[in-house]
């Protein structure tokens, strides 16, 4: 039986920079594809009149890349209202009872700071604007395990697991769907996708700016928490994962979260901390923070598949280049018929997934050079690239949880499952070494790739 779409959108913090800078854009997305036809609710607790709500969807759409269909536009603008209101005040929740009318199906979509999370969910639950409705949860999902297991408890007291979607824009991206189809797609890959054949996978998501006047945000999270154990985990999951049963829900988020718990907790030899030169300068970052802008990580999952394959990651600000790129190097042919076969210095071949700015897949192999000589050359072989017309990830998100299909969200037992893994390294860590703007990290963190090897490092 097909699950039945929300008749309603309410979206929390519609004044904020979130909203502003992803929501509004995704949704006039969807009104221009013809999927968003329900009406749109705004909440947040500036004393804000309709008209100024419509010239901030307004501006945002042209500043994220111009109105293109005015018809569209003015449609969206008629599907949206307001509430000006506190989310501690049961009176916030009775207007938007009011605003629902003859809604019953609602999806909340909170793009609220993550502390007022409880308080809205709790909220929702007194008014009882709960039933049959559905809530979509901005990350951070908690800031360490203790939090995500509190943070779950409240949600779950609520509104059922199928109802509550945890969003991970990163799972919305086009590059990260192709992991996944040319995961299970192709039969070529599964006889080499394993500890047999793989040496090490590495996954880098680098960025070439700073913090961005978000200095208040980062010195309660930190790279690790910002990035890593959501984002970066969530692709490490899609590249490590078996073979779900079928593309349902449960199916794939139940093979992702063997892969959490199969990740072996880590230790503080295996993390590498930096902190950007100049960022105890940023606005509201404490002078001798301790905050790190830069993680670099060796992790190993201890199933079958991946037993003794040592997986790298790393992430960071200022770092040279603004990419995300996964390497999954493979081990050298087991007889070395050829003197470069198995070269001294870089790498044997590989797989190379670019996910942004740009999306490919390619493969590298050694090419034969013209002559009598045998030897060869690296060679990548691009095997697909971005194409256009892709949904944006807020909009093929929010277009997905209010279906009802979780397949892109995260469940419970994965959220809490990826937090043990970072839990004891967030409290028990060596201090961040400096490093400097431009540079890829701390030299330090070469140290945890295993001898032979070495980080590569992405290119435009």
């Amino acid at each position: 039986m097909a699950t039945p779409r929300s008749d309603a959108l309410v979206l929390f913090g519609v004044t904020g920079d979130l909203a502003h800078k992803m929501i509004f854009p995704a949704l006039y997305a969807m009104t221009k594809r013809g999927v968003l036809k329900v009406p749109v609710i705004g909440v947040a607790f500036p004393k804000w009149s309709l008209a100024r709500i419509h010239n901030r969807v307004t501006d945002s759409i042209k500043r994220s890349g111009g109105i293109d269909d005015k018809n569209a536009l003015h449609h969206l603008l008629s599907l949206l209202s307001y509430i000006n209101g506190d989310y501690k005040d049961p009176a916030t929740f009775t207007a938007l009872r009011k605003a629902l009318g003859k809604a019953r199906r609602p999806a909340h979509y909170l793009a609220i700071p993550p502390s007022l999370f409880e308080t809205v969910i709790e909220g929702l639950g007194t008014a009882k604007l709960a039933e049959h409705a559905r809530v979509i949860v901005e990350k951070p999902f908690g800031r360490d395990l203790t939090s995500a297991r509190e943070l779950n408890r409240i949600a779950r007291s609520v509104f059922s697991e199928d109802s509550i979607f945890r969003i991970d824009h990163f799972l919305g991206k086009e590059a990260i769907m192709d992991i996944l189809y040319f995961r299970f797609a192709n039969s070529f890959l599964e006889p080499i996708w394993n500890r047999n054949y793989v040496a090490s996978v590495q996954v880098t998501l680098a960025e070439n700016f700073g913090v961005k006047g978000r200095g208040a945000f980062y010195e309660t999270a930190g790279c690790l928490r910002d990035v890593v154990e959501n984002h970066l985990f969530q692709i490490i999951a899609l590249l490590a994962m078996e073979p779900p049963a079928d593309r349902d829900f449960g199916a794939v988020q139940n093979e992702k979260a063997k892969v959490f718990r199969a990740m072996r907790p880590l230790k503080s030899k295996d993390l590498v901390r930096g902190q950007y030169v100049g960022y105890r300068k940023e606005p509201d970052v404490a002078k001798n923070s301790d905050i790190e802008t830069f993680c670099a990580l060796r992790l190993f999952i201890d199933s079958w598949r991946w037993a003794g394959v040592p997986w790298y990651v790393r992430s960071g600000k200022y770092l040279p280049e603004n990419t995300t790129e996964v390497i999954v190097e493979l081990k050298p042919p087991p007889q070395k018929l050829f003197a470069d076969s198995a070269p001294a210095t870089g790498q044997s071949n590989y797989l190379r997934f670019q996910l942004s700015p740009n999306s490919a897949i390619a493969l590298s192999a050694r090419v034969k050079r013209a002559g009598k000589d045998f030897v060869g050359d690296q060679r990548e072989l691009y095997l697909s690239e971005e194409q256009g017309g892709e949904e944006l990830p807020y909009e093929r998100l929010l277009s997905d949880a209010m279906a009802g299909d979780g397949a892109l969200f995260t469940r419970e037992d994965a959220v809490e499952a990826a937090w043990i893994v970072v839990d004891s390294v967030l409290k028990t860590h060596h201090k961040v070494l400096p490093y400097k703007r431009g540079s890829w990290g701390p030299k330090d963190a070469d140290a945890i790739i295993a001898p032979g090897s070495r980080w590569h490092n992405p290119s435009p």
